[in-house]
């Protein structure tokens, strides 16, 4: 899912929230405007062999052209 709102609400918090009653490891992942594909690529691999979940914080911080990339990643991970 992708909780949306406003900042200050609990989105982040009800995410972690949400994994720990799931008993799942929810890894938080700030996001910033060097952030590459590559390195997001890495995230996810690590993500995958793990079987966390992830919670972008600040996911609006992303350049546009690293979230086409990271869209595509996503993609690929939901048909494996």
């Amino acid at each position: 899912g992708a909780p949306a709102g406003p900042a200050g609400t609990g989105k982040t918090e009800t995410t972690k929230d949400l994994a720990k009653a799931m008993a799942k490891q929810c890894i938080v992942f700030n996001c910033q405007e060097g952030m590459d594909y590559i390195m997001v690529g890495k995230f996810f691999k690590g993500l995958a062999m793990c079987g966390a979940w992830a919670c972008f914080d600040e996911f609006n911080r992303i350049n546009v052209e690293v979230l086409s990339v990271v869209a595509q990643q996503i993609i690929t991970i939901q048909i494996a």
